[in-house]
C-alpha cells in the first residue's frame, strides 16, 4: 500500500460484535449530520414542508431514525448535532481546520432545525455545542456511559469517532452495517482506539484538513506508535526511529523530528475537546420519552403522509410500553 498524508483504512472488516448484537441497553449515539447529509444528496428537492421549502434532508433523516430504531430498539438514544462548521475551538488554534468544506446551503440549515425538532418531539435528546463538534459531545457521552457502567454504541461512518470505543463498545456505520469493536478497531488501523487520536495528528487527515507528517502513511504511523506507544514519547525519541527495522526508517526519523510542532499542532485538534457547560450527567435520562402533541405539530410542518405518522405512533409506542 503507498503512503499518503491522510489516513486510510487498510483492512475492510465486516462484523457485528456479540455485545453490540445482543445488548438492547446500551447507549445508543448518533452522529445526525452523516444522515441529514445523506437524505440532502440522495432525495428529490421536489419533497418540501408545509412552507414549501426543501425537506428532502429531514425525510431522509427521519427515515434512517425510524429504521435505526425499529431495528435495534434501544433505550437510551441521544443524537447529536453540530452547531456551526467554523465556530468550534479548533478553528481558534488551527483557522484552515475544515476549511476545505463549503458550507452548508441556507435551505440545508434550515432543514437541520427540522431535523432536531423532530428528534426533540420524538422524545429523543438532541445535543448541539456552539463550543465543540458533534464528535466531542459522542466522545463525552461514551466517557460518561463507561463512568456509568453502560456500553456505547457510536452510529456514524466517521473514522475519528473510533477513539471513543472501549471494551465493551462498537461503532456501527449504519449504511454499510458494519461494526467495529475495540479489537476490530485496531485490526482495521493497526492501532488501539486510545491511540486513534494520536495517528491522526501524525499522518493527517485531508478530510478535515488537518495537517500531518509528509510522505507518512496510516501503515507508517500505525507502526511508530505500536513501538513508542505515544505522541509524547514518540517525539522524545525521534532519533531513535532511524534504528527501527522498517524501509525508510532514517528518512521518516528526521520528518518527525523536523514536523514536530506540525504534529503536535495536529493532536490538539484530533482529540476530545470537552464543553464544560452541557449538563447532560446521567445517561440514563437519554431514555425515549415522546410529546405526542409536539410531534403532530412536526409531521403538519413536514406534510407527512397518514401512513408515516401511523408508523411512527406505532414505533414509539413499542419503545415506550417495551419490558
Amino acid at each position: 500500500m503507498s503512503e499518503t498524508g491522510s489516513c486510510r483504512s487498510r483492512v475492510a472488516i465486516v462484523a457485528a460484535p456479540v455485545a453490540a448484537r445482543s445488548d438492547q441497553n446500551a447507549l445508543y449515539l448518533v452522529d445526525s449530520s452523516i444522515y441529514v447529509f445523506r437524505g440532502w444528496h440522495t432525495l428529490p428537492g421536489s419533497i418540501v414542508d408545509a412552507d414549501g421549502r426543501p425537506a428532502n434532508a429531514v425525510y431522509g433523516f427521519i427515515e434512517f431514525l425510524y429504521q435505526l430504531i425499529s431495528r435495534r430498539k434501544p433505550r437510551l438514544l441521544a443524537c447529536a448535532f453540530d452547531e456551526s462548521l467554523t465556530g468550534s475551538g479548533r478553528n481558534a488554534v488551527y483557522p484552515e481546520y475544515k476549511a476545505n468544506r463549503s458550507p452548508a446551503p441556507e435551505d440545508l440549515k434550515k432543514q437541520f432545525a427540522h431535523c432536531k425538532n423532530f428528534v426533540t418531539a420524538a422524545g429523543i435528546t438532541a445535543l448541539a455545542s456552539n463550543k465543540v463538534e458533534a464528535d466531542d459531545i459522542i466522545g463525552m457521552l461514551a466517557g460518561l456511559a463507561h463512568e456509568q457502567d453502560l456500553a456505547s454504541v457510536i452510529v456514524s461512518a466517521d473514522k475519528d469517532l473510533c477513539q471513543f470505543v472501549g471494551k465493551n463498545d462498537a461503532v456501527w456505520d449504519f449504511a454499510k452495517d458494519v461494526w467495529l469493536d475495540a479489537r476490530l478497531v485496531e485490526k482495521k488501523f493497526g492501532v488501539r482506539p486510545n491511540q486513534i487520536a494520536d495517528l491522526l495528528a501524525i499522518c493527517g487527515d485531508k478530510v478535515d484538513n488537518i495537517p500531518g507528517v509528509p510522505g507518512v502513511g496510516v501503515a507508517t504511523a500505525a507502526r511508530l506508535l505500536i513501538k513508542w506507544g505515544n505522541i509524547d514519547n514518540l517525539l522524545a525519541n525521534a532519533d531513535k526511529v532511524a534504528g527501527m527495522k522498517f524501509r525508510g526508517a532514517q528518512r521518516v526519523s528526521a520528518l518527525v523530528a523536523t514536523h514536530a510542532d506540525t504534529i503536535r499542532l495536529a493532536r490538539q485538534l484530533t482529540g476530545l475537546w470537552i464543553d464544560e457547560t452541557m449538563t447532560t450527567n446521567n445517561c440514563h435520562e437519554l431514555n425515549i420519552q415522546p410529546n405526542a402533541d409536539a410531534l403532530e405539530g412536526v409531521f403538519d410542518q413536514l406534510q407527512m403522509s397518514t401512513a408515516r405518522r401511523e408508523k411512527w405512533r406505532r414505533l414509539l409506542e413499542q419503545v415506550v410500553t417495551a419490558p
